[in-house]
């Protein structure tokens, strides 16, 4: 996949660090606005696809098989079970997913317990997993072409 033109390059360049940014910003600050992990893993997703499409396939040196992005999905989906399993360790219950950090101010950002931790949690896992998923379609791709 060859990259497109000069201008494309340069305006991905600057738009992919304010989308990277505002990615990082929805997953923070989901448990007080809509959004969260989900709805930033696939916006910070989108931000390394546009690098990905702008510059082309080359440029990142893609191999036959990807295995970055793949083992930072295992790994986050790793930490959310272990974040999760926690709550059975150190809470006094012992349930699944339970919240034990102290909860805060209503409307602040550390107020919530948890909930922040899983959304950067899910928000790495989305972000690994579209990316996984992208970057397969363009190996697919290239390997079809050849």
């Amino acid at each position: 996949m060859k990259g497109m033109t000069i201008i494309v390059k340069k305006v991905s360049e600057i738009l992919c660090g304010v989308i990277f940014l505002y990615g990082i910003y929805i997953v923070l600050h989901g448990h007080l606005t809509p959004g969260g992990g989900f709805a930033g893993g696939v916006i910070i997703a989108g931000a390394f696809i546009l690098l990905i499409i702008a510059n082309g396939s080359e440029k990142v040196s893609l191999k036959r098989k990807e295995t970055g992005t793949s083992f930072t999905e295992s790994g986050a989906i790793l930490a959310f079970l272990a974040v999760a399993a926690s709550g059975m360790v150190v809470g006094t219950v012992g349930l699944f997913f339970k919240n034990y950090l102290p909860k805060g101010h209503i409307g602040r950002l550390l107020s919530a317990g948890f909930i922040p931790v899983y959304n950067i949690v899910v928000g790495i896992e989305v972000s690994a997993a579209l990316i996984t998923v992208f970057l397969a379609f363009v190996i697919f791709r290239e390997e079809v072409l050849k």
